[in-house]
């Protein structure tokens, strides 16, 4: 009897990591990844401190970079990725397991982004290309590894 519902729990927890039809990403998924920067304002010459100040205040920062990324990130998790990395459902690393991400995050993030991209079966399980939502953009599935791997440090 228990021989019978190993095999059937295992087709279940992989029905669950089939491909779908995504649902559409929010906004601020879909939107680019950075906005064009106006122009400072021409200076009439009397300080140029002021101007050195507005120029610094339009120019993006690293760090507000990466909280957008972060977001970014985030949400394709939320979208595409907590099925499986949620649940470790098909061998996937739960999100913050760092006894499970450790080894995959040492390979380096190259192989981890072409596992993720192109799909990978390994001793543990396996990884459907970009989590079997293949509208995924490669900068978004970038994105959802960033986070997972940021949330296991």
């Amino acid at each position: 009897m228990k021989s019978a519902l190993v095999p059937l729990f295992i087709a279940l927890s992989l029905a669950a990591c089939k491909p779908q039809d995504p649902a559409p990403l929010p906004p601020e998924v879909n939107a680019p990844a950075s906005a064009p920067v106006s122009a400072a304002p021409v200076s009439d010459g009397t300080s140029p401190a002021a101007d050195t100040a507005t120029a610094d205040a339009a120019a993006p920062t690293a760090s507000s970079e990466t909280v957008a990324a972060v977001a970014d990130g985030e949400a394709v998790y939320k979208k595409a990725c907590i099925t499986c990395h949620g649940a470790g459902i098909a061998g996937a690393p739960k999100l913050g397991d760092a006894a499970d991400w450790g080894p995959r995050i040492a390979q380096g993030d190259a192989l981890l982004l072409e596992h993720a991209i192109k799909g990978f079966t390994g001793q543990k399980g396996m990884m459907p290309a970009k989590g079997g939502f293949v509208t995924l953009s490669d900068d978004e599935v970038k994105a959802a590894i960033d986070y997972m791997v940021a949330a296991t440090k």
